[in-house]
């Protein structure tokens, strides 16, 4: 059996670098919007959230590489230590659409300061933690920050630029900082890791999270809708909360229990249940948490989509590609996350540089394009060498990480189009949970692909590892064809 740890893979956070504008206007929110200029003020604060963005997708990864000296110094076994990953899992995508919506309600830099502390007192905690109990209740809570904080920092930004070339340059922005967090915690963890100990993984988040609750009450504005007749539709929020939760849940026991299990079938069933009668309590609902309307929007349906399979290739690949260069080519922890560092930088690249593709190709074009940019690269990587020395996995990662960030930005920006202002943070929960989603069931399939394979073949894990690629891109493949349909079926007056 493989050794397979896995980050369930996070959305994201993301910024840029002109005006930002407390967007609210007369119809939908307590006062009348109005631009904070150009100068470092509104810069501080778009550089704010990236930096509180950066740190949640950041911590996916940089746990994960610590999972090993956990269970040492512990002393706990294999499938309890995974529970440091699921637990913060299931708390993470369990809560965003309830966060995207609260913070609709009650305030986006409210519930994302609120969203920053919870995190950085849990992860005070968790570097704290002398016992495995207490650290998997501190990665709940620290979760549960996360799940506010993700959408707030996304819609403060969906609500900061108008849509447009400004809005599509900060998406990019935000893009980008997940494809560098991602990888940089793979490294990073290495690092601290290897010097220090694994609590630096978690203490290393208290001093960013205590400079950015001193610094975002002078440089964020408020943004929320008129709370006038308006109130959170606490049923809707437990059975959506259920819902996801108990499918995470499912989902990330499929490699350890197997799908027929009952740890699987139990919790799909709940899901299966609770996503039923959270259907129909939105209907018959007079305020709903999700209007059934917007979730039959074409951009935001589409976007939905492409996250969902994103997250799944991005979430398998990541878990399978580390696992291949350390148990085949035998590379220490660091220097694989060293040799995977090129795809979060050619995805900061391409998040840089997005709105000017945008510009040139046009958002629906450059979604083509990155799912081609992926699958080009998964075909190169289900070809994966036996030994070191090819440079084959290199321009592979650096395919699959234009296609990546290339992907998440193009589908933000459809996802947010059209959308009022009040609903900003219902979408920025909405295409969080499709990505976290499409990451727990990658996570649990790519690499139950390459076991079952190697369990058959009884050749070189590579053969496991080739296979499992080739689930990636079929998913790629999929991502293509949809962002293809949303290119030519989109309304006229659709992103541009």
């Amino acid at each position: 059996m493989r050794t397979h740890t896995g980050p369930i893979g996070p959305s994201s956070p993301y910024a840029a670098t002109t005006r930002f504008h407390d967007c609210t206007s007369t119809d939908h929110h307590d006062h009348p919007g109005t631009a904070t200029g150009t100068g470092a003020h509104g810069r501080l604060g778009l550089a704010l959230i990236l930096v509180a963005a950066f740190m949640v997708v950041l911590d996916f990864s940089i746990v994960n590489v610590a999972l090993s000296s956990i269970q040492r110094e512990l002393h706990v076994s294999a499938a309890s230590v995974q529970w440091v990953v699921t637990a913060y899992a299931i708390a993470f995508g369990g809560l965003l659409i309830l966060g995207g919506r609260a913070g609709d309600l009650y305030g986006r830099r409210r519930l994302f300061l609120a969203g920053i502390g919870v995190f950085t007192a849990a992860s005070l905690a968790g570097g704290l933690a002398r016992d495995p109990v207490l650290l998997i209740a501190a990665r709940v809570v620290q979760g549960t920050g996360a799940a506010m904080v993700a959408p707030a920092a996304l819609s403060l930004i969906t609500t900061g630029f108008a849509e447009g070339p400004r809005r599509t340059r900060a998406l990019g922005l935000y893009g980008a900082t997940a494809s560098i967090g991602f990888v940089a915690g793979q490294v990073l963890g290495g690092v601290l890791v290897e010097f220090l100990s694994w609590r630096s993984v978690f203490l290393v988040n208290v001093p960013v999270g205590l400079a950015a609750l001193l610094l975002a009450p002078h440089v964020l504005r408020e943004s929320r809708l008129a709370r006038a007749g308006r109130k959170l539709d606490a049923v809707g929020a437990v059975l959506i909360t259920l819902a996801v939760a108990a499918l995470v849940f499912a989902v990330s026991q499929i490699a350890t229990t197997g799908i027929g299990s009952v740890p699987v079938l139990a919790p799909l069933a709940l899901s299966i249940l609770a996503g039923t009668a959270f259907a129909a309590n939105e209907h018959r609902h007079a305020d709903p948490l999700v209007r059934p309307a917007l979730l039959h929007t074409y951009g935001l349906r589409n976007a939905s989509t492409l996250m969902l399979l994103l997250g799944m290739w991005n979430g398998g690949e990541m878990l399978v590609l580390s696992g291949y260069l350390q148990q085949v080519l035998h590379m220490s922890p660091l220097d694989a996350g060293l040799s995977i560092a090129p795809q979060g930088m050619v995805g900061l690249a391409t998040g840089l540089l997005g709105a000017r593709l945008t510009r040139h190709l046009g958002i629906q074009r450059v979604l083509v394009v990155a799912g081609t940019a992926a699958t080009a690269g998964f075909a190169a990587l289900t070809q994966l060498p036996i030994v070191s020395g090819s440079h084959l996995p290199l321009a592979a990662v650096m395919l699959v990480g234009f296609g990546t960030a290339g992907m998440a930005f193009g589908s933000m920006v459809t996802a947010s189009a059209g959308i009022a202002d009040p609903d900003q943070g219902l979408v920025g929960g909405v295409i969080n949970t499709s990505r976290q989603l499409g990451a727990a069931t990658g996570a649990a399939l790519l690499p139950a692909v390459a076991d079952a394979v190697d369990r058959t073949r009884h050749t070189s894990m590579t053969v496991g590892d080739r296979a499992a690629m080739l689930a990636g891109l079929l998913t790629a493949v999929l991502a293509t064809l949809v962002a293809l349909k949303t290119w030519l079926g989109a309304p006229r007056h659709g992103v541009a």
